[in-house]
């Protein structure tokens, strides 16, 4: 195992940052900068503005826009340089398959299910993946490991949470394992009751306790959708049931995840609630390199507590457990119904209340789903279920 001091930085290749204006594209950027890591290619949505300053801060060879507008605009903007610039879901694609002429890491930060067709693209070009897309897994978990495995690529978690994990099988190996301690902050709301949620608003729900998050995250971690989501990747990173994966309230968000192994040993890891250092490690893996984040002082730590979870007020967290159970594209469906009701809901079009309401409808309409086999299925009922909550939200 290589140590902190043998680690080269020339080994770690170069980076392909998709999503490099949101919360963890930044925060992959600072890790980049601290380590000395190049940034070959940098994706983003519409902010032109912001893409430029990264660009330019990291001369990087190419950058795409998923707005073509906005890709016009980037053009514009650089056209003093060599950087090339492409438009829309191919330009993205296109990008993503393109060679930089080293070994290359992409880290894949966008967000909702417009990640899932990058993962694919990052997988058959044979790209290292730093996921931190988890609707890449939601969606399509089984077709998108097969698709790692038969190209020998390895998948990189980024959530802290399935970092945590993917560091203490370094302890063990995946057929050693009792079972998953997967660690849930718990959210702004945690031993509310259904009818004191009732009277909660946006600007409540976006303030997490703990981490620092975009605003679709924040509001999935309150409703306890996102703790789902990340047992459904559990299932698929890890090669476990779901019956091995448990969900435990931790409000100091410090141990972040732990393993049970056969023995009765549990491993764990802990550290100062940072994205920073999961994006370094899936980067940097399998050596570390000198932290990004602010060391943990064990002797200011209060106490850990560790709880059950409340399936029946947060309720989502249940039905992705079952959409997991039951497979096929119902997993699919239930992310679909999910970022409708969520956008609704940072709208002010949808109470925090109803979010819960448009996903179960969304998804007890949708049941067949789970007899779903192919990726084109997948897509096929990502739109049905689209459909249906938008057509529920205008009653």
């Amino acid at each position: 195992m290589r140590n902190q001091q043998n680690t080269d930085k020339t080994e770690l290749g170069s980076l392909t940052v998709l999503g490099s204006t949101g919360s963890v594209g930044e925060q992959a950027l600072d890790v980049a900068l601290s380590q000395g890591i190049r940034v070959d290619a940098l994706v983003a949505n519409q902010n032109a503005r912001r893409v430029e300053e990264q660009a330019r801060k990291f001369s990087v060879k190419a950058c795409a826009m998923a707005d073509p507008e906005a890709a016009a605009e980037l053009k514009t903007r650089l056209a003093d340089t060599s950087t090339k610039v492409y438009a829309g879901e191919k330009g993205i694609l296109d990008l993503i398959g393109r060679d930089f002429g080293q070994q290359e890491t992409v880290v894949n930060a966008i967000l909702g299910e417009a990640g899932l067709k990058p993962t694919i693209a990052a997988l058959k070009a044979k790209k290292r993946l730093a996921l931190a897309n988890k609707e890449s897994l939601v969606c399509a978990g089984t077709f998108v490991m097969d698709l790692a495995k038969k190209n020998g690529v390895p998948i990189l978690p980024v959530d802290s949470e399935h970092s945590a994990i993917f560091q203490c099988l370094r302890s063990g190996s995946k057929k050693e394992i009792k079972r998953i301690f997967l660690t849930a902050s718990g959210g702004p709301f945690y031993g509310m009751t259904t009818e004191q949620l009732s009277d909660v608003t946006l600007e409540k729900t976006l303030a997490h306790p703990t981490w620092n998050m975009g605003a679709k995250i924040t509001v999935d971690s309150a409703t306890l959708m996102n703790k789902g989501f990340e047992v459904i990747e559990a299932v698929h990173l890890f090669g476990v049931s779901v019956d091995q994966i448990k969900v435990l309230v931790h409000r100091e968000s410090i141990m972040h995840s732990a393993i049970e192994y056969v023995d009765n040993s549990v491993i764990a890891q802990l550290s100062k609630p940072d994205m920073r250092l999961c994006v370094q490690y899936a980067i940097t893996h399998p050596g570390r390199t000198k932290a990004v984040i602010e060391e943990l002082d064990l002797t200011k730590l209060s106490g850990l507590t560790f709880r059950e979870p409340d399936e029946t007020t947060f309720r989502l967290l249940a039905l992705a457990k079952k959409a997991i159970r039951e497979g096929g594209a119902l997993p699919a469906v239930l992310n679909a119904a999910n970022e409708v009701a969520v956008a609704a809901f940072l709208q002010k079009k949808l109470s925090f209340l109803g979010i819960f309401d448009l996903v179960e409808n969304t998804v007890s309409s949708l049941e067949h789903a789970k007899c779903a086999t192919t990726i084109e299925e997948v897509f096929d009922y990502d739109a049905q279920a689209r459909r249906l909550a938008y057509s529920s939200l205008s009653k």
